[in-house]
């Protein structure tokens, strides 16, 4: 099975990873919710042809973060079949301000889209409007600008799906009972942050009476803050049954800690991670479950979002629909989100059909 297939499978499959009912919240809490102001000065063309010879720029939170050079490679290649031309640029670290010069730079470039996984969702707004002003489209993808700073949002999956599933995850597998704690990213990522708000959402439901959440702590989406976080609350709380690391970086980082440790077999770890970081800790049993979604298709995605909107097929109102390829056609929602779909659940029984 190929790598791209994923999205398809975790439609048609029965997951582990339960689907949530009520409508997307936004993942920006700290920034007023406003429709992207592109949608209601300018009209859609559905039937434009995709222009070529569009520039793309992608931005990730961080240059050398393996799942962002996933996603954005996979955008780079799927510009090449609409003729365009992507390529990537970006801080090395994750901070709050690192990716406002490379805004800045994209802009005076002249680039006709930026593609961005916000580190702050209000510390790149005034770049982007800038940008925008200019007539250069702003995509964000992963995590999420402030929705008045962009056009779309290529979210991988809907937030409150996301922040609830992994509870479900981690409830099932210790019999929704014990303390557990959440590894997170950066204190500002808007995507972690509305995850954890669902997940605190969920937790108080009943059914959790018997679990308690006793820290968020913070990696920075660093592998080897995120080493030492683990091991900092594995310390701190001695009772410890579980953790969720819903970051790609924390959960390798975490999976690697507990792996050599004296906590293998007695605290669960889960979160969202790909299968090539994650299958040595699968195979020798340190983590029994994890989710994801396909980061390709995350990225293929965003690439054609952008070049339909370059190119006048959209505008990025609610109810647009464009074509996406290989994926078919999209619709976009409320505040100019656009969902890639429902995550998916890797285990020992399925990890070795995927190579990503």
């Amino acid at each position: 099975m190929t790598p791209m297939r994923l999205t398809a499978v975790a439609t048609l499959l029965v997951l582990g990873v339960a689907a949530c009912g009520g409508t997307t919240r936004s993942s920006v809490t700290a920034a007023p919710q406003e429709a992207p102001a592109s949608s209601a000065a300018a009209s859609a063309n559905p039937g434009a042809p995709l222009k070529e010879g569009i520039k793309l720029a992608f931005l990730p939170k961080q240059i050398n973060n393996p799942y962002e050079v996933i996603v954005d490679e996979a955008g780079i290649e799927a510009a090449k079949e609409f003729k365009g031309e992507a390529k990537e640029v970006g801080p090395s670290d994750a901070s709050a301000s690192s990716q406002i010069s490379y805004i800045n730079t994209l802009t005076q470039q002249g680039h006709d889209a930026i593609l961005i996984a916000a580190n702050d969702a209000n510390a790149v707004c005034g770049p982007l409007q800038q940008a925008r002003a200019k007539g250069i489209k702003i995509v964000s993808y992963d995590s999420d600008a402030a929705p008045q700073c962009r056009d779309l949002f290529i979210n991988q999956a809907s937030s409150e799906e996301v922040g609830r599933s992994q509870v479900q995850l981690l409830a099932e597998m210790i019999d929704h009972k014990g303390e557990i704690a959440i590894l997170s990213a950066t204190a500002n990522a808007t995507n972690q942050n509305t995850w954890i708000e669902f997940m605190k959402e969920e937790l108080a439901k009943p059914e959790y009476k018997d679990m308690k959440l006793v820290k968020v702590a913070y990696g920075d989406d660093d592998d080897q803050k995120s080493f030492t976080e683990t091991q900092g609350l594995l310390q701190a709380y001695p009772d410890l049954k579980g953790i969720i690391s819903p970051t790609t970086v924390g959960v390798s980082a975490a999976a690697r800690y507990i792996s050599g440790s004296k906590y293998k077999g007695k605290v669960v770890l889960t979160g969202l991670g790909t299968p090539n970081q994650m299958r040595q800790f699968v195979k020798d049993k340190t983590v029994e479950k994890f989710a994801l979604w396909n980061p390709k298709d995350l990225g293929y995605l965003a690439s054609y979002a952008a070049a339909a909107l370059v190119s006048g097929q959209i505008t990025g109102a609610e109810g647009e629909t464009f074509k996406a390829g290989k994926l078919g056609e999209r619709t976009i929602g409320e505040n100019g989100e656009v969902i890639l779909g429902p995550p998916f659940t890797f285990d020992a029984s399925n990890i070795d059909q995927f190579d990503f």
